[in-house]
């Protein structure tokens, strides 16, 4: 399967203002490119290009006063499968992991493992490790939360979501994560492109997406607490902490965001292309 995916997405800036960007595929993915995800900015700037301690791609730039827009558009090859699920896999004991994975056990800047502890241990003490403690939670998660665009809001943590009890789905996956970090399980926030792909379409404007992965089974597995079913066609583009280290644009200095559209899509091809290629 192709997927065909981009976005464009514009800011107003008073005066120069360097920002970090974090709008590539992630490397895991590159290998399945059909052709160059590249940064394209408008007007063209000098990027200093870096990986991060995750191994996500990043953009260093000085952005001009005015108007600056970036954008992409790629095709990018899928198995078309969906998320892999192993109802089997093992949690490990913490002695026993990865020491890479150990960072993903530790309360972070919207995931406040202190203030949900308690709240965790109640709702999951006697569920049975591993895969099932997992899908649990997202279970949890998914039917407590209302899921709305009007209650977005960059500032809001896992405990804001828990006590508001609504939120998007970077909120949904802050939470999971959170309860899973409680119950032992390594999380990490995963954030991508997740077009409408063997589900029916939504009218609402395309938007980037968050999930998370959690380590069972000596590797990551894909959850997704917001749509609670296994989904064909995820690209990813970073993993970290939590929104933090993957955001999409971190500025420094004061700008506005004019302009924002994201697009993905499966490729539909016709028999005579799909015999010529």
């Amino acid at each position: 399967m192709k997927i065909r995916a981009g976005y464009e997405i514009s800011y107003d800036c008073p005066q120069p203002t360097p920002m970090i960007l974090q709008l590539s595929v992630h490397p895991s993915r590159v290998p399945d490119l059909l052709n160059a995800d590249r940064v394209h900015l408008n007007p063209p700037l000098t990027a200093n290009t870096y990986t991060d301690s995750f191994g996500n791609y990043c953009h260093v730039i000085r952005a001009p006063a005015g108007r600056l827009t970036m954008s992409t558009d790629f095709q990018i090859q899928d198995e078309g499968k969906p998320d892999v699920v192993a109802p089997r896999a093992k949690q490990h004991a913490l002695e026993d992991l990865p020491v890479n994975a150990l960072i993903f056990l530790l309360g972070s800047r919207y995931c406040e493992t202190d203030r949900l502890m308690n709240i965790a241990w109640s709702l999951f003490g006697k569920v049975p490790k591993g895969w099932p403690l997992v899908q649990a939670i997202c279970d949890f998660v998914h039917g407590y939360l209302t899921f709305g665009y009007q209650h977005a809001n960059p500032m809001k943590s896992a405990w804001d979501a828990y006590s508001e009890k609504r939120g998007v789905c970077r909120d949904f996956a802050h939470l999971a994560i959170t309860l899973c970090r409680c119950m032992n399980v390594p999380a990490r926030y995963c954030t991508g492109y997740l077009g409408d792909i063997g589900v029916p379409p939504d009218d609402t404007p395309m938007d980037f997406s968050a999930w998370f992965e959690v380590y069972l089974g000596r590797r990551w597995y894909t959850f997704d607490a917001r749509h609670n079913t296994p989904r064909i066609g995820r690209v990813l583009m970073g993993h970290g902490r939590d929104a933090t280290d993957v955001a999409l644009v971190t500025s420094f200095g004061p700008c506005m965001l004019a302009g924002f559209k994201v697009h993905t899509d499966e490729v539909v091809e016709t028999p005579s292309q799909r015999s010529r290629a």
